[in-house]
């Protein structure tokens, strides 16, 4: 006969059993993952132009650099990156782009839309943490947005980050 402790024990399993077998592992992708299968990173830049006023290259994107991987659509991923905040408060930021490489969309011509994903974290970043690559996880969607700093081609409604440990 079972002791009230291990029924208690035997029940909260089976409760928490289900619970951990439908807790989804996220899908680790990289940058080369949000290029439609078929189209080669090459072909996403044209060979662009010289702006001789502003000493800066203004890469020319054709419609490859619009081209998005639908198979991320509604994928459970997690991904690194750089955060270039919209807003930050005290708490730190929820809204941002993440992008490929530091100073994306700052110091350079952004890099074409699905290069770009658009973020919505659920908990605020530290402020203090801006300039660290993350690891950022939550659901991907597919939809090429405008920004006062380009086109993005994908956001995530981000559940989880953290520092990005090389």
């Amino acid at each position: 006969m079972m002791n009230r402790r291990a029924t208690l024990m035997l029940l909260s399993a089976t409760v928490a059993a289900p619970k951990a077998a439908l807790a989804a592992t996220a899908r680790e992708i990289e940058w080369d993952d949000l290029i439609p299968p078929g189209v080669p990173y090459s072909e996403i830049i044209g060979e662009g132009e010289i702006d001789l006023v502003n000493d800066q290259w203004n890469p020319i994107y054709d419609a490859n650099g619009i081209k998005l991987n639908e198979e991320l659509n509604g994928a459970y991923i997690r991904m690194p990156g750089f955060i270039i905040p919209f807003d930050v408060s005290a708490e730190g930021v929820t809204n941002f782009m993440l992008v490929p490489y530091v100073g994306a969309c700052i110091h350079t011509p952004p890099p074409p839309a699905n290069q770009l994903v658009m973020v919505n974290a659920a908990e605020p970043w530290p402020g203090d943490q801006l300039w660290d690559p993350v690891w950022v996880t939550g659901v991907m969607r597919t939809q090429l947005q405008s920004t006062g700093l380009g086109q993005t081609g994908y956001s995530i409604a981000a559940d989880e980050m953290e520092v990005y440990v090389w």
